[in-house]
């Protein structure tokens, strides 16, 4: 690489790290800035090396596997027996099956 550029990251300063992490709602110590301060310049040198690169005819993509929709298809099926649901229920009163309390008593709902 010939380019004398400086990557974008190489002038971060210590102050620029402060506000991106107040943005981010981040409370960051002096020891932590300057090592935040390395992972960002070296974020920015990657997307710095990514804007080089030829992506003229690369079509946009929502990911970088060519995954199609993997879903099984929603058909009825035939479902287990009352009896085979009660035999795998914690506790059973046929034809119900009892569940801890889900809702309060009513107070501040």
């Amino acid at each position: 690489m010939s380019d004398t550029k400086k990557p974008q990251g190489a002038e971060l300063s210590e102050d620029v790290v402060r506000r991106v992490a107040h943005l981010s709602r981040l409370a960051l110590d002096d020891a932590s800035i300057e090592r935040h301060r390395g992972q960002l310049v070296s974020i920015l040198g990657y997307i710095d090396r990514l804007r080089e690169l030829d992506t003229e005819n690369v079509d946009p993509m929502a990911h970088p596997l060519d995954v199609v929709n993997r879903l099984d298809a929603d058909e009825p099926r035939a479902c287990l027996s009352n009896e085979a649901l009660m035999k795998m229920a914690p506790q059973a009163a046929a034809p119900f099956v009892r569940v801890p309390k889900v809702l309060g008593g009513g107070e501040g709902a």
